[in-house]
């Protein structure tokens, strides 16, 4: 086997766990799975990887950095913080799949181990750290009232992305998901300069 089929099947074995990850969850995603997914046999398998843990590892880590890249993209745009907030929250996504990053909060297994929870971890920490910063510098910039709490409303935002993914799962239409994002970026509208001259 060449290095170049040799790198070619630990990109399928890792883009078959990722596939298989977002779509069956970590208990669902079987050694046998991965192998008939990927067209890799249990010995290119193993070569590559320790085992089940180490790939999914590999896979999540992928995800997760491939979120990231995605984010940043609206995120560090031009335009004012409350339109790359929106392009963020309105860019396509699959949403009746949900998040490939918040549904392994669901995975008792993912959540139990440390080394598999760390790039779950990090990348909610990255996005609330991003909006975090994009609204301080909206209120610095007159964009938002002064009342504007950063941090927390950069909590409110993640978490109801999040919900919007399971309610539109929920009722199995993506409905739901772009009311809660219609509702969020109301919010911030609502939170404009002139928020504390109306109160």
């Amino acid at each position: 086997m060449t290095t170049t089929d040799r790198a070619s099947a630990a990109e399928r074995l890792i883009e078959s766990t990722r596939e298989l990850l977002w779509e069956r969850g970590y208990v669902g995603t079987s050694p046998k799975a991965i192998q008939q997914r990927s067209g890799v046999g249990q010995g290119s398998m193993y070569h590559h990887f320790d085992g089940k843990p180490d790939l999914a590892l590999a896979a999540i880590s992928r995800t997760a950095a491939e979120l990231r890249t995605k984010g940043e993209a609206q995120l560090d745009a031009p335009g004012t913080a409350l339109d790359r907030i929106t392009a963020y929250l309105r860019r396509e996504r699959d949403v009746l799949k949900g998040c490939p990053v918040g549904r392994l909060t669901q995975d008792p297994e993912v959540m139990a181990d440390p080394t598999l929870r760390r790039p779950v971890e990090e990348t909610f920490d990255w996005l609330r750290g991003r909006f975090t910063d994009l609204l301080a510098e909206g209120r610095a910039a007159g964009e938002f009232t002064p009342a504007l709490d950063p941090a927390a409303t950069a909590a409110t935002i993640v978490a109801v992305l999040q919900g919007g993914y399971v309610l539109a799962r929920a009722a199995d239409e993506t409905a739901p998901f772009t009311a809660a994002v219609d509702g969020v970026l109301g919010l911030l509208a609502a939170a404009g300069p002139t928020a504390e001259r109306r109160s």
